[in-house]
């Protein structure tokens, strides 16, 4: 009787660490998607307590302050949100005219922004056409600014793996035309005095 007794309570506690090593695989562990890869051990009870649209809500507030960062302000506007089996993406349009000359010293704010917020650079690419910079929070997300066709600039935030539900549109009103309805988006075409021009 003893050795039952004893067996039965082994067996839950198994049971349940599977239960949980389980729940954690899809955000946490190497290989899943760009945000999860890199988070630490202990995010993965977190990210069961979030739902889509909280996380969306921190990619949201992610956008926001590397906009803010990166100084002179620039015009943008909100790109399409995309979900997957347990994930979301937030993604933001520049529409001032970055040129060539100017491309790493926007890379180079941002980075230097992620840096001082603790987020941990997970690759650059000094590419001359194509450069970008992608880093990932302590709590698993994703976020990266890389530079496209025509020089567009675009802003990516990328949730780990968390509750399914309902994700309603981004809250932040553009600092330009929200372009409602309009994809793709337009190419970029405001001039800044700083952004625009050639030069270091």
């Amino acid at each position: 009787m003893r050795r039952t007794a004893a067996a039965v309570p082994a067996a839950l506690v198994l049971a349940f660490v599977l239960a949980l090593s389980g729940c954690g695989n899809e955000g946490t562990m190497s290989g899943g998607g760009s945000s999860g890869s890199g988070s630490g051990s202990g995010s993965g009870s977190g990210h069961g307590r979030m739902d889509m649209q909280e996380a969306a809500e921190r990619s949201d507030a992610m956008l926001d302050a590397v906009l803010k960062a990166v100084d002179p302000d620039l015009q943008w506007a909100h790109g399409p949100t995309t979900t997957r089996a347990c994930g979301v993406t937030r993604r933001r349009a520049v529409m001032t005219v970055v040129s060539a000359d100017r491309r790493q010293t926007f890379l180079d704010r941002a980075e230097a922004f992620w840096r001082k917020s603790d987020y941990r650079i997970k690759a650059v690419n000094k590419d001359e056409v194509f450069p970008a910079v992608y880093a990932v929070t302590e709590a698993g997300f994703g976020v990266s600014v890389s530079f496209r066709g025509k020089g567009q600039a675009f802003l990516e935030a990328d949730s780990p793996c968390v509750k399914e539900s309902k994700v309603a549109p981004p809250a932040a009103e553009p600092n330009g035309p929200a372009y409602e309805g309009v994809y793709p988006l337009p190419r970029p075409h405001v001039r800044s005095g700083f952004w625009s021009g050639s030069g270091s």
